[in-house]
């Protein structure tokens, strides 16, 4: 069984855990625990910095993260819902967006070589924000990818995957994605997908 590692935002005790029972003695009971499982260290530690609940401030009151503004109680239903099929990681990608209550496919990319799972999400989250301004709509976009999310706020991918003749598709579709971001204006929310609390995101391939 591969191994997974699991951050804690909200429970007993904050922070990265290597085993379930460990993550479970801090959330299983916890009101409002926030949670959630990755495949590497790498990306635990990248998640957990990028989505602390809360941080403090100096005279003792917290204030809300950055990323935290995108977190909300109840699903938007009338949204679209992206996700990315990844054979590895880096490895085989590709994504979609579904309307997130009916689960009708509104677009999708087929399989890209290589790539990771961070910047499907990106490519998908920025095709779901051009596909919306066609339309003139507003709908949000729920992703279930913090750094993706951090990215689109960005305007700016910072994936470590090198650039090399096998990775110069999926790149051209980043720098472009990019480009989308610096010379377009929306005003659709793009909000985190809350797993710990409504299961799997409605686009998710079903590959866990």
């Amino acid at each position: 069984m591969a191994k997974k590692y699991y951050v804690v935002w909200n429970g007993r005790k904050k922070g990265i855990f290597t085993t379930w029972a460990e993550c479970e003695a801090q959330v299983k009971g916890f009101t409002g625990a926030k949670f959630k499982s990755f495949p590497s260290e790498r990306e635990a530690k990248s998640a957990f910095e990028e989505g602390k609940m809360l941080s403090p401030r100096k005279n003792g009151v917290t204030k809300r993260n950055v990323d935290n503004d995108s977190i909300i109680e109840e699903v938007q239903w009338d949204s679209i819902s992206v996700d990315v099929g990844c054979r590895g990681n880096p490895g085989i990608v590709e994504y979609k967006g579904v309307h997130t209550k009916t689960g009708e496919i509104l677009f999708s990319h087929d399989e890209i070589h290589i790539g990771t799972n961070n910047m499907g999400e990106f490519l998908a989250i920025v095709h779901g924000l051009a596909y919306l301004k066609k339309q003139g709509s507003e709908k949000p976009i729920y992703s279930d990818s913090i750094t993706a999310i951090k990215w689109v706020k960005q305007k700016k991918a910072k994936s470590t995957l090198e650039r090399s003749e096998q990775t110069a598709y999926i790149w051209s579709l980043m720098d472009r994605a990019e480009k989308w971001l610096q010379t377009n204006t929306y005003s659709n929310p793009v909000l985190k997908w809350q797993t710990e609390k409504w299961g799997e995101i409605k686009a998710d391939y079903g590959r866990k």
